[in-house]
């Protein structure tokens, strides 16, 4: 009998190592997103003369989830970019537009949130209680959590006792990711122990009385020798354009679509010289990725087209189907993997 236990740790302790339960199973991997650039200001200029600088905010809430057969969360990360780009009083970018833009999660204690808080717990570990709070939830049950307005800026605060000592944060744009992400879920094979998030902020293509904010992810799942399952990738290409009076020229609480989104209408397919658009070029390279581990992935033979295409596939399986620059796809599913839980 000693032995048979024993047996039966040891084998619990390796699937703890190694990923999720024998008894779970992912049938199906979401990727969520919810963008604003609500928190964007413009320029304004007081009764005294004094100049305030416009900044371009952009806030996207991200989730990447893992759901059983009954579309009950296996497993969820969520994570917010709240990416700004500084302007000077004749709206030229003041920010650098090369340094590195973290995450909250990135930020851990930088964000700067615990001194605020009421129960003295930082954003991340906020939104970790909120996550484990959502494992083995249907989205119908995550989106009928009781929640109340604290104040203005925390419209859908968590009213559930299991939530009021642990989570503070307003959760509005966290359950709508999430349910964004089961709404796109795409079915996969058996085998996923391990999902992970992961993503690339960049300002770089920010220019005077414009910011751009490109935030690539991927939501990946991994098995047990750490071989894609699936994973899904996108870009969140977001604009905040400037007038010459300083003011915000576009609707603040407009929608803001991601690559994927557009579809057809990001017009890639008319400029490619293989006729295909952004959408199906990376449906392509993520059944490339399949049944490869990271290293592999990492190892793609790759090929400078012109400054703006530095990381081309020079594959023979993808060069009729793959023609935009692949490096920051690499790069987030290689984070994806790192992060992976």
């Amino acid at each position: 009998m000693k032995k048979a236990v024993s047996v039966l740790l040891l084998a619990a302790a390796l699937f703890i190592l190694v990923g999720w339960s024998p008894q779970q199973s992912a049938a199906k991997i979401g990727l969520g997103h919810v963008t604003s650039i609500a928190k964007s200001k413009d320029l304004v200029v007081g009764k005294n003369g004094k100049v305030t600088p416009p900044v371009a905010q952009v806030d996207t809430t991200i989730a990447a989830v893992a759901f059983d057969k009954a579309g009950r969360v296996i497993e969820v990360t969520i994570d917010t970019a709240q990416t700004k780009v500084n302007f000077d009083k004749d709206l030229k970018v003041t920010s650098d537009l090369t340094a590195e833009n973290k995450t909250k999660v990135e930020l851990g204690d930088g964000y700067g949130m615990r001194k605020a808080s009421s129960i003295k717990k930082e954003w991340y570990e906020q939104i970790a209680a909120l996550e484990k709070w959502m494992i083995g939830k249907t989205v119908a049950e995550i989106k009928s959590l009781k929640v109340k307005q604290r104040d203005a800026s925390h419209p859908s605060v968590p009213d559930a006792p299991e939530l009021t000592s642990t989570v503070t944060v307003t959760v509005q744009d966290y359950i709508a990711a999430v349910e964004e992400a089961y709404k796109n879920a795409v079915a996969v094979p058996a085998g996923a122990v391990r999902l992970g998030l992961g993503h690339e902020i960049s300002i770089a293509k920010s220019k005077t009385a414009t910011a751009q904010v490109d935030l690539t992810m991927a939501a990946s799942l991994f098995d047990k020798d750490g071989k894609v399952v699936r994973s899904i990738i996108d870009t969140a290409q977001t604009k905040v354009p400037f007038g010459k009076d300083g003011k915000i020229a576009v609707d603040k609480d407009g929608e803001f679509k991601t690559k994927v989104e557009l579809g057809e209408g990001y017009g890639m397919r008319k400029a490619s010289s293989i006729k295909k658009e952004w959408y199906e070029q990376i449906a392509e390279f993520e059944k490339w990725m399949i049944g490869k581990t990271v290293a592999d992935i990492k190892s793609l033979k790759v090929k400078q087209r012109d400054a703006s295409h530095p990381a081309v596939p020079d594959a023979p399986e993808l060069t009729s189907t793959v023609t935009v620059s692949v490096g920051d796809y690499i790069a987030v599913v290689t984070e994806s993997y790192g992060n992976a839980k």
